[in-house]
């Protein structure tokens, strides 16, 4: 009985696929940018669709924050496994610490709604912690066992980096601040080979005897 109705069960539409698809791209554009343009309407007009579009598919804002945010959780997630090919796994690490830095500019541009969904659904912030902590510890654990990255290093101290780096910064121009510094801050976790410093001595001079 169960299989009969299976099949009765309507899949979506693949217009409507693609322009729930086309919604979320937007969002993240629009609220990445931040500011006061961040409406619901930029994000319609932005995604080329009618407003009575995006709400059949997000009926509140929190809907569509909550939605923008897994599918950018999910797609760091994937990333990460992608990167694990990369043959050079501290460059590996960097780009998906940089591919971060957007992550939280979208975040910044919907921080208030998105406390208030995270407040409403623990089970949202829960997910979103452990899905990108395995990621990290991933890639990181990858460059340790190739000795190339310190091992004193755990995959939520290098987050904690990255979220502090991120919410320091507030000024116009500040993405480009934190990639800088991120890089710096990769760089300085690479194992790099002791030098012995070799001190040269200078010749000792002859003292010169005077003729009196």
């Amino acid at each position: 009985m169960t299989s009969q109705f299976a099949g009765l069960v309507r899949k979506p539409r693949a217009d409507a696929v693609r322009n729930r698809e086309r919604v979320l791209e937007a969002a993240k554009a629009v609220f990445g940018a931040g500011g006061p343009e961040a409406s619901l309407e930029a994000v319609a007009r932005h995604a080329g669709v009618g407003i009575g579009t995006l709400y059949r598919h997000f009926p509140t804002r929190e809907a569509l924050y909550e939605a923008v945010y897994r599918r950018e959780v999910d797609q760091l997630g994937d990333l990460a496994e992608e990167l694990n090919d990369e043959a050079d796994p501290v460059e590996a690490l960097r780009h998906w610490l940089h591919a971060n830095v957007q992550f939280v500019a979208t975040k910044k541009g919907m921080a208030a709604a998105l406390a208030l969904v995270a407040h409403g659904s623990p089970e949202l912030h829960a997910y979103s912690l452990e899905r990108l902590t395995r990621a990290i510890g991933a890639l990181l654990a990858r460059a340790i066992d190739a000795g190339e990255i310190r091992s004193d290093i755990s995959a939520e101290d290098v987050l904690r980096a990255l979220i502090g780096l991120c919410y320091m910064h507030d000024q116009a121009g500040w993405q480009s601040t934190v990639l800088r510094l991120l890089d710096v801050f990769i760089d300085g976790l690479r194992l790099q080979p002791r030098k012995v410093a070799v001190v040269k001595q200078k010749p000792v001079k002859k003292a010169v005897k005077r003729k009196r």
